[in-house]
């Protein structure tokens, strides 16, 4: 097939670095331009350590309109500024994984209208879209262990804990990023206001109706996340009243997922290990009484970033999407 050019925006971060590595080993795609504009000159891999003998390509200042495709990996607010200051052909791809264009009111702009680039939940969109706005790590990993519920109509008020670490703050150092303030620590913040909420209660809508949209809607998402002592990954635990049999409800997990390759229900207690450097998900059910918590596990940095975001590149390509995505966990 046709190489796939790609440009990134924003390529010095964390996403931005874990998008090069998988464009990079990609069998399809080819690395046009990582724009930085502060590290403009250097070798990425003088940014990104890891990349030491990949590749000989620098970051740029320039933009080049010769691509299929542009990621933009900027901060929250500056990909709507990106694309209002610049002019990006109308026939470029363009999947964002910033917040920006993740809410129906506010997917458009332009021309340019966005699909939630969620595959479990919007493959067919995704496949016919023009411009993906790649979701959040936290609603990710949260959305996925929730849907099914929402198909077959059986979810509740959701009461959600979660933990991630270090990497989902960002590259730049901020008191609760430094190693001493994380090494043995432990922090919940944003109680119940955290912004993934909002993304996180639309797809739920989408599949049950009678679920609230919005947080103000009273019954929704209840979530308390946790910043952790480690780099990469996040643990959710989602517990709810259900009346459902704990058999009758894994196979609906099982029913739902069965054409979706990245998320494996397991029926043993489930662990970080598991999932970091992979674009998985695997879910445990739990049942006691009239409870059912649901956890779910992804690595914040692919699933949640740049790993389903190349998930959604293949999947508007017309690509197996697992291609490029084989990775194994690193149990070690």
């Amino acid at each position: 097939m046709k190489t796939i050019q790609t440009g990134i925006v924003g390529g010095a971060g964390y996403t931005g670095g874990e998008l090069i590595r998988l464009l990079l080993n990609h069998p399809h795609t080819n690395i046009a331009f990582v724009n930085s504009k502060s590290n403009a000159g250097k070798y990425l891999y003088e940014v990104h350590k890891d990349l030491i003998g990949e590749t000989d390509q620098k970051f740029t200042s320039e933009l080049d309109n010769n691509i299929d495709v542009l990621f933009l990996c900027v901060g929250h607010g500056e990909a709507k500024k990106f694309l209002e200051e610049n002019e990006i052909d109308e026939k470029i791809k363009i999947i964002d994984l910033s917040q920006d264009f993740r809410l129906h009111r506010s997917s458009v702009i332009g021309h340019r209208s966005f699909v939630y680039g969620l595959p479990e939940l919007n493959k067919d969109k995704i496949k016919s879209a023009h411009n993906i706005a790649n979701p959040g790590c936290f609603a990710t990993a949260i959305q996925l262990g929730l849907l099914p519920l929402a198909k077959a109509g059986l979810l509740n008020e959701v009461y959600a804990t979660g933990i991630t670490g270090s990497t989902g703050a960002g590259q730049g150092l901020a008191d609760t990023s430094h190693f001493s303030w994380r090494a043995n620590n432990i922090q919940a913040y944003k109680t119940l206001t955290h912004q993934h909420i909002n993304e996180i209660q639309q797809s739920l809508h989408q599949l049950q109706s009678v679920f609230p949209s919005s947080p103000l809607g009273a019954g929704g998402i209840n979530f308390i996340p946790w910043r952790g002592d480690f780099t990469r990954g996040i643990f959710i635990s989602s517990q709810m009243n259900c009346e459902c049999e704990l058999e009758k409800i894994t196979e609906l997990y099982k029913e739902f997922y069965k054409d979706h390759p990245f998320t494996t229900i397991c029926d043993k207690a489930i662990f970080l290990k598991q999932v970091v450097n992979t674009n998985k998900c695997v879910i445990q059910l739990e049942k006691i009484g009239n409870k059912l918590v649901v956890h779910s596990a992804i690595d914040n940095l692919l699933k949640g970033a740049s790993g389903q975001a190349l998930q959604n590149m293949n999947l508007m390509f017309a690509i197996d999407e697992t291609i490029g995505l084989k990775l194994k966990a690193s149990a070690f």
